[in-house]
């Protein structure tokens, strides 16, 4: 299979949704995958299997009348290319000429006066919407703004004739035609800034990775900009700094907040050999950094880029506002010409009264709210799960979540803390001191939760670790490794015992050279917050079940503390795979895990939930990531996904609603174009604002 290359281009003269629409729809008939386009930030992305397409992608883009860079630095609008200062121009010139309508100034009713004041917003206007809408034209995928000029050009044009025909007031139109377009320029700008609020949480992130760092060359300390930090650099940090990126700890003591990362408040204790993260910050204490990571590899930019992936995954419930968005204009266009024609001829309305209603359809029309209902909620569902510590890697998860009917859980690590205590050791051919020690030596290459607890216990004794010239891990069974004399060592579950071979009452063994030497008990205690999390899940209708490796005897001890029915037990990563799959049949299926072992579980779920202490291809195997290992984010995750996708269908309801409502109101004459253009505007407003009230609401 063809690796998928996620590209990222900067991308100037988008102004609002419909510009958007507009590179949406030619990359759609690209063939292109998880296409997202943020005109407020000027950022397009895509994924493709073609690197090498990458430039004719980029001048097509450029034919529909943008400017387009592979640089990741924004590309510099010139100030008569900004959509504010083209608003605040046409004002200027529409005020006046809007102004006659109630002032009784009559050189204002002067026809060459108004066609004066009306022509540089004229002119504005079609640089503006009509570039924009010829060049949408021209690629087949016509937008809003052909509606906007056609409308605008309508009014204008038909005023012109009355003008150079002497027809007198009742034919002139000016301040419709530039009314229309200073009020879809200020939807304009409102969208811009609104949208900007909802897509702020990758902007915030990487406001954590722009600051100064002081680094330490033959005892002198020099100030350097984090993006000259090299690794192997040493680094002076001080109370109330920020840690620029990650390294570990060689001297001193701090208190760091890991908030930024974690989302919690309480700060975390760091002395030497401890890891730091760039982005968190030093409430008290110095230390001395080691850099290890920079640039793309530190902890910050790899959830940058997992964000930023996450963007662009479209959930399918955007699917109906796209594919109405894409038949709507030429449907608009026909509703306004039939309303014309009907008026017209049908009814013997006025010529004059057809022509507005005509213009009253295309403006009042918006398939941007449609475009903007799911994008915007998905961006401030994601920013404010990001904030708390939960990375969901896309919009199409949060629609998964809000609809998931099954949850399934591995038990160590997950359920409950992975801090074990070792119960027994039996030891059979060799000594405890001798067993001990080798368990410490294989256990310390193993991510697992229960190599880490082990390890951490038995370094509390004064043990000389066995050393091995080669460790390996072997999913669902355990730790191989070999010594420099030859002998074999394999230290597991029961899994690794031949049928003659008595478990007893132990749950880990240890094998030298295929003979059994080792046994031990071991117990874990259940996180404090497990037992809450399950009542929850059955009061939201979310069946609980347990899916672990681990003995029988265990999980039902388990199950039974914490309220959950279905149990899985002595299971091999094959086997999770099956049994998340039938599971799926049944609805809707999250796995929640930690270890490798979970991996192929996490990816067929609908919904990989992985912890942020689980190994790195359970991390990469998820689509959630909890970076507090914590249950309760389980919860915050649910009620997230459950408000972003009910704000989706808000949106949607809105966008729908507004149209279905508006377009017979202005093709009946009950609007005229001006207030169709400002009730145009305000759509998308009212669609946004409806997001952002994500950010805040209680959940």
């Amino acid at each position: 299979m063809e690796k998928e290359e996620l590209v990222e281009l900067q991308v100037s003269g988008m102004h609002c949704n419909n510009c958007a629409l507009s590179i949406h729809k030619l990359l759609e008939k690209k063939g292109l995958q998880d296409i997202y386009v943020d005109f407020a930030n000027d950022e397009v992305k895509f994924k493709t299997t073609e690197p090498s397409s990458i430039e004719l992608i980029i001048k097509e883009i450029e034919n529909l009348g943008y400017k387009v860079s592979e640089e990741s630095i924004p590309i510099h609008e010139k100030g008569y290319e900004k959509v504010e200062n083209k608003f605040y121009f046409s004002l200027l010139f529409t005020i006046p000429l809007f102004s006659h309508m109630f002032l009784p100034f009559h050189w204002l009713h002067n026809p060459l006066i108004q066609l004066a004041l009306c022509s540089p917003v004229y002119i504005l206007g079609c640089l503006h919407f009509g570039k924009s809408a010829y060049y949408s034209l021209k690629g087949g995928v016509p937008n809003m703004d052909v509606l906007i000029f056609i409308g605008s050009s309508s009014a204008f044009i038909y005023s012109l004739y009355g003008t150079l025909q002497n027809l007198g007031p009742d034919f002139l139109f000016y301040e419709t035609a530039a009314t229309i377009i200073s009020l879809v320029l200020l939807g304009n700008v409102l969208e811009k800034r609104s949208v900007s609020q909802t897509t702020s949480a990758v902007r915030d992130l990487m406001l954590f990775q722009e600051v100064k760092a002081n680094k330490m060359v033959n005892g002198e300390i020099i100030e350097i900009h984090s993006s000259e930090i090299l690794p192997g650099d040493i680094l002076v940090i001080n109370t109330g700094d920020k840690i620029p990126v990650d390294g570990e700890i060689i001297w001193g003591e701090a208190s760091v907040n890991e908030a930024m990362l974690t989302g919690e408040s309480l700060p975390v204790e760091k002395s030497k050999y401890d890891q730091a993260i760039g982005g968190t910050v030093i409430e008290k204490g110095s230390i001395q950094l080691l850099v290890t990571k920079t640039g793309k590899h530190t902890v910050l930019s790899q959830i940058i880029e997992l964000m930023k992936k996450a963007q662009a995954a479209k959930p399918s419930i955007q699917k109906l506002g796209d594919k109405v968005a894409a038949i709507f204009v030429p449907v608009v266009v026909g509703i306004s010409v039939i309303t014309f024609l009907l008026a017209f001829y049908a009814f013997d309305v006025s010529f004059q009264k057809s022509m507005l209603n005509s213009i009253a359809v295309l403006v009042i029309s918006c398939p941007c709210a449609m475009g903007l209902a799911t994008p915007t909620a998905v961006m401030v569902g994601l920013g404010r799960a990001a904030k708390i510590g939960i990375l969901i890697k896309g919009g199409n998860t949060i629609e998964e979540i809000a609809k998931l009917k099954f949850m399934v859980f591995d038990k160590t690590g997950t359920l409950t803390t992975g801090n074990f205590k070792i119960k027994a050791l039996d030891c059979i051919e060799i000594s405890n001191e001798k067993a001990e020690s080798i368990i410490s030596g294989i256990e310390g290459y193993s991510n697992h939760p229960i190599a880490r607890s082990l390890v951490k216990e038995l370094s509390l004794k004064s043990l000389d670790k066995m050393i091995f010239i080669k460790v390996t891990e072997e999913k669902g069974l355990g730790m191989t490794a070999t010594d420099s004399e030859g002998n074999t060592y394999l230290f597991g579950s029961k899994q690794i015992l031949q049928a003659d071979e008595d478990p007893g009452h132990y749950s880990l063994f240890l094998k030298m050279n295929n003979l059994l030497v080792a046994r031990i008990a071991i117990e874990d205690e259940i996180k404090p917050e497990a037992i809450h999390l399950i009542k929850t899940l059955k009061s939201l209708n979310i069946i609980p079940i347990l899916l672990s490796g681990d003995q029988k005897i265990k999980c039902e001890e388990l199950g039974l503390t914490l309220g959950i029915d279905e149990i899985y037990a002595e299971t091999m990563p094959h086997q999770k795979l099956e049994i998340i799959d039938e599971i799926k049949k049944r609805g809707k299926t999250a796995m929640v895990g930690d270890g490798i072992n979970d991996a192929p579980a996490l990816t067929s779920s609908d919904v990989g939930v992985s912890m942020s202490d689980s190994s790195h291809i359970a991390i990469q195997s998820a689509e959630v990531i909890l970076l507090k290992s914590d249950l309760s984010s389980i919860e915050n995750m649910l009620e997230i996904g459950k408000h972003t996708l009910l704000t989706i269908k808000q949106n949607l309801f809105w966008a729908f609603f507004y149209n279905v409502v508006a377009i017979p109101f202005a093709a009946f004459g009950f609007l005229n174009p001006m207030v169709g253009a400002l009730a145009m505007a305000f759509s998308d407003v009212i669609v946004i604002g409806n997001s952002i009230r994500l950010k805040t609401k209680s959940l």
